[in-house]
């Protein structure tokens, strides 16, 4: 017959808990996984099997019950730490659709707008395109299958606590943002200086020939060039892709306490 202690069950409970809230957070966040076309129970359930692969081998805090003040913050802490992990990796993926848009409003499509099924919303083409691509290189590097492994480490370097992410580690999380941008303009910059000389160009011929309607030369042949740029361009974005992944990654090692 199968008997528990008292307080058993509640530190079985928690064993199971901690690294569940941690493990879902980090799904709900990171790119592909928390994607809105993929359903929240299959999430869960992946959330659930993943748990149960790893919490046998961890240890729960000693001393602390589940439902409990300090509980609660453990709580929380677990789900702040997945949810930066997820963060972390899902700026890279949205500084590459800011630089498809940016280099868009250049080319003149800024009009041209799509429904982005990862989130739900309208982006620019040439961002959507840019995200289809690195999202097929992410999952041809086994992105996923690194992301998850630098989640399951973290466990080993930053055990299930109460201490949580540091107040060094939040401000590195927001220093982090800036890849938004430095990876945008490492992906519009050459386009966009590009669509400039064009520009300029175009600007030259209507102080030679006033007469001439430019928008109406002008715009076609930007197009043009812009569609000619953004495929030249392509090896580049998914150079920039992968240097930035891996920057990623070892920022969420760092994160964890597993050094840069």
């Amino acid at each position: 017959m199968l008997t528990l202690a008292p307080g058993q069950l509640e530190s079985y409970l928690a064993q199971y808990f901690w690294p569940f809230a941690r493990i879902g957070a980090c799904l709900m966040v990171a790119p592909g996984f928390g994607a809105r076309f993929v359903p929240p129970r299959l999430r869960i359930v992946l959330a659930i099997a993943l748990t149960l692969l790893v919490a046998p081998t961890l240890t729960a805090p000693s001393g602390v019950v589940l439902v409990s003040i300090n509980g609660f913050i453990i709580t929380l802490q677990q789900i702040l730490i997945g949810a930066a992990a997820g963060f972390a990796l899902q700026t890279v993926f949205d500084s590459l659709a800011m630089g498809g848009q940016l280099l868009a409003n250049s080319m003149g499509l800024s009009f041209a707008f799509n429904v982005d099924p990862q989130h739900g919303a309208s982006t620019p083409v040439v961002g959507q395109l840019y995200m289809l691509l690195v999202m097929l290189t992410f999952l041809a590097l086994n992105g996923h299958l690194a992301l998850l492994q630098a989640l399951i480490d973290g466990f080993k370097t930053m055990p299930v606590s109460a201490d949580g992410l540091s107040a060094a580690s939040m401000w590195s999380l927001v220093g982090w943002g800036r890849y938004l941008f430095e990876g945008a303009l490492a992906v519009a910059l050459p386009g966009m200086t590009a669509l400039l000389i064009v520009n300029l160009g175009f600007g030259v011929m209507s102080r030679a020939a006033p007469s001439l309607n430019m928008f109406a030369v002008g715009f076609p042949i930007t197009l043009v060039f812009g569609v000619v740029i953004v495929l030249l361009g392509l090896p580049a974005v998914q150079a920039s892709f992968v240097s930035l992944f891996a920057n990623a990654l070892d920022f969420i090692g760092a994160l964890f306490g597993g050094g840069a």
